[in-house]
């Protein structure tokens, strides 16, 4: 049987020189680059404040990680997260004339009278709290 071997860290970036990926390098170059045109464009007080906002947010971008994924990720994600909606929320609205076709056809129960919740007591959800945080362990007394 023949042997392979598997690779490992395939999750580590290549680096270029020292600790610099090509990604980084890359976010940096361009940077530099964005950053010299409008240096020979702009006059001095337009280009500190792209200097400011261009090269903080270029480090930003190409060196800080959050939890373990580089920035542009991180920004994806929180875009993608408050895109979609939190809670998902099945309105089916049906007419009168169905609701009383399917109660006849008896798929669907009548309920006259709801019964009434009963309410838990701060002694009876301790002992519930206590059962599941022992494992089973601590038996309430009934």
């Amino acid at each position: 049987m023949e042997q392979f071997t598997v690779p490992q860290f395939i999750d580590v970036e290549d680096k270029i020189f020292g600790p610099v990926t090509a990604r980084q390098f890359v976010i940096m170059l361009v940077t530099a680059l964005i950053l010299f045109i409008i240096y020979k464009i702009a006059d001095t007080t337009l280009f500190i404040f792209f200097l400011a906002t261009l090269g903080g947010s270029s480090l930003i971008l190409a060196f800080v990680k959050i939890n373990g994924q580089s920035f542009h990720y991180f920004i994806l994600n929180l875009i993608q997260t408050l895109r979609r909606p939190s809670r998902r929320i099945w309105y089916k609205m049906d007419s009168k004339d169905e609701l009383e076709e399917m109660r006849k056809s008896g798929r669907v129960e009548v309920i006259e009278k709801v019964s009434e919740i009963p309410r838990l007591s701060y002694n009876r959800i301790r002992d519930l709290s206590l059962a599941v945080n022992t494992g089973g362990y601590y038996k309430p007394e009934e």
